[in-house]
């Protein structure tokens, strides 16, 4: 039995312009949609009239527009991908300075301060030496948790001083703003900002 006419299975004639053979394989694979085998049947037949087109073009008998494809061998470039939306940068200089703690981190700092903040604030009598004592304690973990991450000392040094010396003055304008706390003295109120600070440097700091 001879194989069948691609033509006659897209219902076209030989001399059919190519938008009418596109025209027909669309309404052919929109017809039998839901039947595969007739919709391979139509793309075989739909390569086989197009390779028959490119045949007679390279014998210069007919002119194939440069719009005509196979349809598995469609070299169209695939549309470019959206690029993801890149969150801000920091500085190098700061994104170098920054760290990123772990949960052990924040608890074996937050529990040294947190029993440095609780002697400040329960500070009997209000004795001035206990509050720079609980100071000096302070900054000594801040340069211990610091010193402990990259072992430079030196770096670790400065970095306390700033969150000492920031927090002192922090607190003395925190102080200046908010009405005095019932039980507590201003010298209380900027040792826990300070605390607070240098417990903030020391974990999110290196």
């Amino acid at each position: 039995m001879s194989n069948p006419n691609p033509y006659e299975q897209l219902g076209v004639t030989e001399d059919a312009s190519f938008d009418e053979i596109q025209s027909a394989r669309n309404r052919l694979l929109k017809e039998h949609e839901t039947d595969r085998q007739r919709m391979e049947a139509v793309e075989m037949a739909y390569d086989a009239v197009l390779m028959d087109r490119l045949r007679l073009r390279q014998e210069g008998r007919i002119k194939v527009p440069d719009r005509i494809r196979f349809a598995e061998q469609d070299d169209r470039p695939a549309p470019a991908a959206p690029q993801p939306s890149q969150p801000p940068q920091l500085p190098n200089w700061l994104a170098g300075s920054i760290d990123q703690p772990t949960r052990t981190d924040w608890i074996q700092a937050g529990g040294t301060f947190s029993v440095l903040l609780v002697l400040g604030l329960l500070n009997p009598g209000g004795d001035g030496a206990l509050l720079q004592l609980v100071l000096a304690i302070g900054a000594g973990a801040s340069l211990f948790f610091l010193n402990r991450k990259e072992r430079r000392f030196g770096r670790a040094v400065l970095l306390t001083l700033l969150g000492l010396i920031g927090g002192l003055i922090l607190g003395s304008l925190i102080t200046g703003l908010i009405p005095p706390v019932v039980g507590l003295r201003t010298e209380q109120l900027v040792a826990v900002v300070t605390l607070i600070i240098l417990w903030l440097t020391s974990c999110l700091l290196r």
